[in-house]
């Protein structure tokens, strides 16, 4: 495969785990929960990194799910505690990304690992760092992990589909079907927490942010049944890829932030000519009255 087209298959990749697992977040009113997981796995990532001096392997999945747990957890316990939930995502996402900032300009040294890279990713260099796979050959390795997160997504929301959707849309009803509720919370945000970490080091938290949020809400737009929801959102998030890398080759610019703009054109255009809750739509359907007809009624 050609450079470009290993940018685009990762990039492509971010868009399919982020569009499904933000259809649930969307619905579930937590898309400021994205924003705070994709910022609060950088404390993981680096004291995985501490621990074993590598910045590659399962232990930085381990340490980001960890790191997003501990968000959840917090963010839980201080609303639990009469703080406001979007106050405690506030003090708790600040804390926790401030730490790990902290932890790189004090601990990591010169590693290439750092706030910029954080924060926008380095998807240029995906094609050059590689693994061997049998029977496949030389790979990147930010291809094989999120692969291998988007199968462990897919799978996870097909065979507790149900539960998803009863939890997402009315807890207390799942709760009194017999559903563990919290534990069901809880495996939602360690999945979250995996797809940022996947997505972290390719693109870097403000596009794990825009493709986490973006498509879906854009897909909530266009339908009103969750599977439909997520195969558009999903669809949305690889439109997204590709649109976004062929601006930033137009432009000469950031192709992650390109991809994370392009979310949000499509989010625009969705807007505006979705055909049921598009802006185009409500007013042909519910045409203003004219100022002649309310002067004639009154």
């Amino acid at each position: 495969m050609s450079y470009a087209g290993w940018i685009l298959l990762t990039a492509s990749l971010v868009g399919l785990s982020c569009g499904l697992i933000g259809a649930l977040l969307i619905l579930r009113r937590m898309a400021m929960m994205a924003d705070a997981i994709s910022h609060t796995v950088l404390p993981g990532i680096v004291v995985a990194y501490l621990v074993t001096r590598e910045l590659s392997g399962v232990h930085m999945l381990v340490g980001a799910a960890a790191a997003g747990l501990l968000t959840a957890v917090l963010v839980q316990w201080l609303h639990a505690r009469g703080v406001q939930q979007e106050a405690s995502i506030g003090v708790v996402f600040t804390a926790l990304f401030a730490i790990g900032v902290v932890l790189i300009a004090t601990k990591v040294g010169n590693v290439h690992l750092d706030v910029q890279h954080a924060l926008m990713g380095d998807i240029t260099f995906i094609p050059w760092e590689r693994t061997e796979l049998p029977w496949i050959g030389s790979v990147p390795e930010a291809v094989v992990v999120l692969t291998v997160v988007f199968v462990v997504l897919l799978a996870a929301v097909l065979l507790f589909y149900k539960e998803w959707k009863i939890t997402s849309f009315d807890a207390a009803l799942a709760a009194s079907l017999g559903i563990p509720v919290a534990l069901m919370h809880y495996v939602f945000m360690t999945l979250v927490s995996m797809t940022a970490v996947a997505a972290f080091d390719a693109v870097g938290a403000v596009m794990v942010v825009a493709m986490l949020i973006t498509p879906a809400a854009a897909a909530y737009l266009w339908t009103d049944r969750l599977s439909v929801m997520m195969a558009i959102s999903c669809a949305f998030g690889v439109f997204s890829a590709f649109m976004g890398y062929y601006l930033a080759l137009w432009l000469d610019t950031s192709i992650s932030g390109s991809m994370a703009f392009s979310t949000g054109i499509v989010f625009l255009a969705s807007f505006l000519f979705s055909p049921k809750h598009g802006l185009a739509a409500r007013r042909l359907l519910h045409p203003r009255p004219s100022r002649r007809r309310e002067g004639s009624a009154s």
